[in-house]
């Protein structure tokens, strides 16, 4: 598995020394947009158009660092655009990421599954957590020691880092006339940091003090990703378009289904942000708009067996530690899913629902139930029933269950 290229840039502002880098190894370390969507599909159910936009931003976001190395002088061998002079001075910019989609959808997992695959350090931030610099509360430039502090201390690392800050959407609409510590401020404060500066910051986080040993730490090459639930998003966008929400007006008799708010955010615009709240500048830093889909029953029932880390797995391998094992039938599967599809948190809803069903074997398990597998069946979700105990050999094991079970 190719790794993101560790591109040496800047320590403390100076050239950190390393031995020539041909074109050819630099350009083949970078992850390709397949490779990364492959990666997703392995932690994250759904969401294809999301994950395209992603990984194709993610990968250009590499190659336009291994573009900047051109005038470093370390790099050897044959420049891939030597014939085509009239590139040469071209800049590349940064294709910067805005992910809107309901709560639960998946933003934040698909960060931290972007995390464990790339070679660079990557900082999940909340947006409701930043002020203006001069209010109590965490400034936007905290967002940059946590950077540094994730790669190590290795600039060169954090200068390509990825900052992802969650909840942008809470930043809009939320000035004050009096003071401003959430909204327009903060997206201003944000903007400079996104449009590229050298920010001095202190080497640990924390309140700052005078005596503070500080570094300087340029921004020009920090991929940003945003994302938000962006409530009442539909709305807006429903209105410019001439119907409303609820699928009636402007192409309601071509609809076999009624326009829900997955099918409205397909068609967001930078205008319906700005009408939103975010302030336009913002909004022009965020080239990229990749819109998640509300998750269905069937979307929830493959995210409790098929992600890499999923639900069921979990909750297996905790019986398993004390020598016992889960089986979930396919029509507790489903109604585990359909439960939680109720309660409209997306997939955080599943836990808590399957926390419910697994309290009453998590506590009476004992070493007596040593080599027995317990099978949870629909009757025993809804609260009807108790769980068989039987032999583990007497159930087929469960992975490969579950995947023809849940994948049909």
């Amino acid at each position: 598995m190719s790794t993101a290229p560790n591109i040496p840039l800047q320590q403390h502002g100076q050239p950190e020394p390393s031995p020539p880098t041909t074109w050819a190894d630099l350009l083949a370390s970078i992850p390709s947009p397949m490779s990364l969507v492959e990666h997703l599909d392995r932690h994250v159910v759904g969401q294809q158009a999301a994950k395209r936009k992603l990984a194709v931003a993610v990968s250009n976001h590499f190659k336009r660092l291994v573009d900047g190395e051109r005038w470093t002088g370390r790099m050897t061998g044959l420049d891939p655009i030597a014939d085509a002079p009239d590139l040469m001075q071209v800049v590349i910019e940064r294709s910067n990421v805005l992910l809107i989609g309901p709560s639960g959808s998946g933003k934040t997992l698909l960060l931290k599954a972007l995390a464990e695959r790339l070679n660079v350090p990557v900082v999940i931030a909340d947006a409701t957590t930043l002020t203006e610099t001069g209010y109590v509360g965490e400034d936007v430039e905290s967002l940059l020691v946590k950077l540094y502090l994730a790669s190590g201390g290795d600039f060169g690392k954090a200068q390509s880092g990825i900052i992802f800050i969650d909840e942008i959407d809470k930043l809009a609409g939320r000035t004050s006339t009096v003071r401003d510590i959430g909204g327009e401020g903060v997206q201003h404060a944000l903007l400079k940091m996104i449009e590229g500066f050298v920010s001095f910051i202190p080497t640990k986080l924390g309140p700052r003090h005078p005596g503070d040993e500080t570094v300087p730490l340029d921004t020009t090459g920090v991929l940003f990703i945003c994302g938000g639930a962006f409530p009442g998003l539909e709305e807006i966008i429903s209105s410019r378009l001439g119907r409303s929400a609820g699928g009636f007006g402007f192409g309601a008799a071509n609809d076999e289904r009624p326009v829900g708010e997955g099918d409205l955010l397909r068609h967001v615009l930078p205008e319906d942000l700005q009408a939103f709240g975010l302030i336009p500048e913002f909004v022009g830093r965020m080239p990229i708009i990749a819109t998640l889909d509300d998750l269905g029953v069937e979307d929830l029932a493959r995210i409790l067996g098929d992600p890499k880390n999923a639900l069921l797995k979990q909750y297996r391998k905790i019986l398993r530690l004390q020598g016992a094992d889960l089986d979930f039938t396919p029509d507790a599967i489903r109604e585990i899913a359909r439960m939680a599809h109720a309660r409209c948190t997306g997939a955080r809803g599943l836990r808590s629902v399957l926390e419910m069903v697994v309290e009453g074997v998590m506590y009476e398990v004992s070493e007596a139930d040593r080599g027995h597998v317990f099978v949870i069946d629909e009757r025993v979700v809804r609260g009807e029933g108790t769980p068989v105990r039987t032999p583990i050999r007497a159930v087929p094991p469960l992975r490969p269950l579950l995947r023809r079970r849940v994948t049909g």
